[in-house]
């Protein structure tokens, strides 16, 4: 399967790799940019095409050409670069080569187990990993087939939230699920998309982090509120010595924020320029003492996912049988898949997949206050630290909150608007949402391919707030 694929192409390949740079130079202003070179900015836009592609064809069995139509292409930067890209997914091999203007030459290859790897350029796919044997997963409590909410206002509640814009750009909603005292009210997929379809959840990946350090915690393999033991931080007079893994899950590190120029900032040149994600992370330089600014922080998610890799074993088959003993199987999770990098470091700040109904069940963990079936997940006492503020911000350590009417540093929301001031929520790109209530009892998730500039944030609030009004009419 090729994209943009063109006769003559190794003869057109000079011509096509000049008129890219002269583009990308002049779309990008790289001229006096030290973080991106141009070499780099072709890197990272083939790397995250060959990234992306994997994981949404190995992982969540989605067909490529959709995605890259509904997900790759229309990512800040691609526009420039498009017209030159050549994407070929070999499903025998299981990997996905992308080539930008016939010089630049990206490879991500899955691994039963460990995911999709974003090879260096040129590089070898490391030797076959051993297969973790689980326990096969007991039938689905909640039905092997959907279930639609049986109350006609949820299900209007929940079509509406599938209701296409009349222009782009587009929704794309893929999945809702709603749980009532842990019951599936309700839920809805999109064409292609199935109950166990292992969606993305970008940046609600973060959230998952957070339990898991809250599990680590527990087994006294961390210990959230002393320095981080980042080896690249001990030198004499380093400031960043006093980072503790609560600030780094509270984004009060200190460490800059990393999504700042669309797709070529540090964050994306962390996911696909760099084989030593963690490494790259902790390279960053503090802009503010610790724990006294709030900023987004990418670095902050993979430092730690390299303090549970080391507390799991070291490596990515240590980290797979942790999770798998300590996250899946205590809340009967079907579908969760880590992706990692070179290093065997889970890639936490957003790389996580999982079917609606496994994301639904995370949220519940939380709803019950870090037990499932009555067992001990989290610490005693977890669940309350996630929700409370950092900063007086509208962000815990790892879930956003919905106590603030402020704008966040982006100028938009930091809540859900219409949802009971007591939501928090796991969000990642393209709208995903991990929506908690604990008033109403109520997990919501919803998950999508929405480049809207709001990231659905009103829309999954209306949500909410809908599936809340039903709630209470049937109360009455």
């Amino acid at each position: 399967m090729t994209k943009n694929s063109m006769p003559g192409r190794q003869r057109a390949a000079g011509r096509r790799w000049a008129a890219a740079a002269a583009v990308v130079v002049s779309g990008l202003g790289l001229a006096g940019c030290a973080e991106l070179s141009l070499p780099r900015a072709l890197r990272i836009a083939s790397g995250a095409t060959s990234f992306t592609l994997c994981s949404s064809v190995f992982i969540a069995g989605q067909d490529a050409d959709a995605v890259y139509r509904d997900e790759v292409r229309p990512e800040p930067g691609m526009g420039l670069v498009a017209w030159a890209l050549d994407y070929q997914v070999d499903r025998q091999r299981r990997e996905v080569h992308t080539r930008l203007a016939g010089r630049v030459d990206r490879r991500a290859v899955f691994r039963d187990g460990e995911g999709c790897l974003l090879l260096a350029p040129g590089a070898e796919p490391p030797p076959p990993v051993a297969t973790l044997a689980g326990p096969a997963p007991a039938p689905d409590p909640w039905g092997a087939t959907p279930q639609p909410a049986a109350d006609a206002r949820l299900a209007q509640a929940i079509d509406a939230a599938f209701t296409e814009n009349p222009t782009p750009p587009w929704r794309h909603t893929q999945a809702v699920v709603v749980l009532h005292h842990g019951r599936l009210l309700g839920e809805r997929y999109a064409p292609g998309v199935g109950l166990d379809t292992a969606l993305s959840g970008h940046s609600v990946s973060k959230s998952v982090v957070s339990a898991l350090v809250g599990i680590a915690v527990r087994q006294g393999r961390l210990d959230a509120d002393a320095p981080a033991p980042v080896p690249e931080w001990q030198a004499a007079g380093d400031a960043r010595a006093a980072i503790t893994p609560d600030l780094l899950m509270r984004m009060a590190s200190g460490l800059p924020a990393d999504e700042t120029a669309g797709g070529w900032d540090a964050a994306t040149r962390m996911w696909f320029d760099e084989t030593d994600m963690a490494g790259f992370a902790a390279q960053g330089q503090l802009v503010a003492p610790p724990g006294t600014a709030w900023h987004y922080s990418n670095r902050s998610t993979l430092l730690l996912s390299r303090l549970l890799r080391d507390a799991a074993g070291g490596n990515a088959s240590a980290v797979r049988r942790w999770v798998q003993q300590e996250l899946v199987e205590p809340l009967g999770l079907r579908t969760l898949s880590l992706n990692f990098d070179a290093q065997g470091t889970p890639v936490g700040s957003s790389n996580f997949f999982a079917s609606a109904r496994d994301w639904a069940r995370f949220g519940q963990l939380y709803l019950d206050d870090g037990l499932a079936g009555g067992r001990p997940v989290l610490p005693p006492g977890w669940v309350a630290r996630s929700r409370q503020p950092t900063l007086g911000q509208g962000y815990g350590a790892g879930f956003w909150l919905n106590q603030t009417d402020a704008r966040n540093p982006w100028g938009g929301r930091w809540g859900l608007p219409g949802a009971p001031a007591d939501a928090y929520f796991a969000r990642g790109h393209l709208g995903q949402f991990v929506v908690v209530v604990p008033s109403q009892q109520l997990v919501v998730v919803r998950l999508g391919l929405s480049h809207r500039p709001d990231g659905e944030i009103a829309s999954v609030g209306r949500l909410v707030a809908e599936v809340v009004q039903v709630l209470a009419a049937g109360d009455r």
